[in-house]
């Protein structure tokens, strides 16, 4: 843990329609279905290998998945809520409804499935309250979401500083609670958790959301959008750790942080503190503790690699899915070679819900028998599977159903009537 670590089919005449519609919505699902097996992956994998170094999984999948999950829940939001034009009027008010009834459905299931044994931090009740923020600015357009967004990143790691300083105290008493319906009888201390203590701080993950967002307005069928977003995102991925060290090295701050290191934790060593303690925010002991680049810091420099490295795996996959001759399988749906690549990928990610919900359900027992790895290549075929079962069948996931009934029906009584529809996860207790 040391290391940084969804669709409308056309018929498509020839290759340069094959990057709009169900192609382009193919590539969303697949790096949904990517973050999917990744947490899964630091869910069950263990964080360090043989050798006593950081596991791979942890290396290249540690805060990174989560970090792809909330930005394409922002890509989800803009594309079910107008796409490239946010809705005006009578059409806001149902689509902030819709939203807000997805989210409380989301909630609903994380406070169920947080009762499930086990030693993963469940991330659902988190992305439910993550949506209902969302709901505030689905009427933005992409210029002032990409704005927005780029000063949260920033800011929202120092305003959660101070307000863990002001209203817990040093060192921020980190929140390692699993929302449960029990949870709802201090539902102080759980939105206290949920916003700010927390595995997921929704203050700091907003962020996340306001970059989906921004993206999700943008016209994601085009070559260009995705070119730079795989640009932009290597860009970040690679600045924001190197601008850490940088800084941290020029202003001592490592020495600072060692001296600063919470009694309660017993620890001296920083590497190891960088691995163990940090559940989603750093400690309020030193200001200096915003300049580390680690997986769940939640700092400026954390949400900004990890947001560049969701936007890197966004625009790769919307590369890879308008890629290639266009090949006809039928005679309806004719497609580029890399969409048909990346289907066991998008089948999963179109039912994320679901299917995350099903491996916090079952991950302590599949563990118990078939160890750490077996059990990730089981979770993570078996996601592939249904998902595949799923899209054949042209069904959702039942759980996806749901959220999307509530939505509609939601949208339908805010427009007086007139109905309109909406689109819809994952985390860890000790591993994340």
């Amino acid at each position: 843990m040391l290391g940084r670590v969804s669709t409308t089919p056309a018929p498509v005449p020839a290759p340069a329609a094959a990057t709009t519609g169900r192609t382009r919505l193919l590539g969303v699902d697949a790096a949904r279905g990517l973050a999917l097996l990744g947490m899964m992956g630091t869910h069950l994998v263990s964080s360090t290998d043989a050798d006593g170094g950081v596991s791979w999984v942890y290396e290249v999948f540690s805060g990174r998945a989560s970090a792809l999950f909330a930005v394409l829940a922002g890509v989800g939001l803009a594309l079910a809520t107008g796409r490239t034009r946010p809705p005006r009027g009578r059409d806001l008010r149902a689509a902030r409804a819709g939203v807000l009834a997805r989210a409380g459905v989301i909630a609903a299931v994380g406070l169920a499935v947080g009762l499930a044994p086990g030693n993963i931090y469940v991330i659902l009740v988190y992305y439910g309250l993550l949506f209902a923020v969302g709901s505030l600015f689905v009427g933005l357009g992409a210029r002032t979401l990409a704005v927005l967004a780029g000063a949260w990143l920033v800011l929202a790691p120092v305003a959660s500083h101070l307000l863990r300083q002001v209203l817990v105290g040093p060192p921020g008493a980190p929140s390692y609670d699993v929302p449960s319906p029990a949870s709802l009888l201090d539902p102080v201390g759980l939105l206290t958790g949920l916003a700010l203590t927390g595995v997921y701080p929704v203050l700091t993950w907003t962020g996340y959301l306001l970059v989906g967002l921004a993206v999700g307005r943008t016209p994601l069928g085009r070559v260009r959008t995705a070119v730079g977003l795989l640009v932009t995102g290597v860009v970040l991925a690679v600045a924001a750790p190197l601008a850490s060290a940088a800084v941290l090295g020029a202003a001592g701050g490592t020495r600072v942080l060692e001296a600063s290191l919470p009694p309660s934790w017993g620890l001296t060593d920083l590497d190891r503190a960088l691995a163990v303690f940090l559940p989603g925010s750093t400690p309020t002991t030193s200001w200096a503790w915003l300049l580390v680049d680690a997986p769940h810091s939640a700092t400026p420099f954390d949400l900004l690699a990890t947001s560049g490295s969701a936007l890197a795996a966004l625009g790769a996959a919307l590369l890879v899915a308008s890629a290639g001759p266009v090949v006809r399988l039928t005679a309806a749906e004719p497609r580029p070679l890399g969409a048909l690549l990346l289907v066991p990928l998008a089948a999963a990610g179109s039912a994320t819900l679901t299917l995350y919900s099903l491996h916090v359900l079952t991950a302590g027992a599949t563990y118990a028998v078939l160890g750490p790895e077996g059990a990730w290549v089981l979770h993570a075929a078996a996601a592939v599977v249904l998902g595949l079962a799923l899209r054949e069948a042209g069904s959702r996931g039942p759980l996806e159903h749901l959220a999307f009934r509530a939505s509609a029906a939601a949208r339908r009584r805010a427009a007086g009537g007139g109905g309109s529809g909406g689109s819809g996860a994952p985390g860890s207790r000790v591993r994340r």
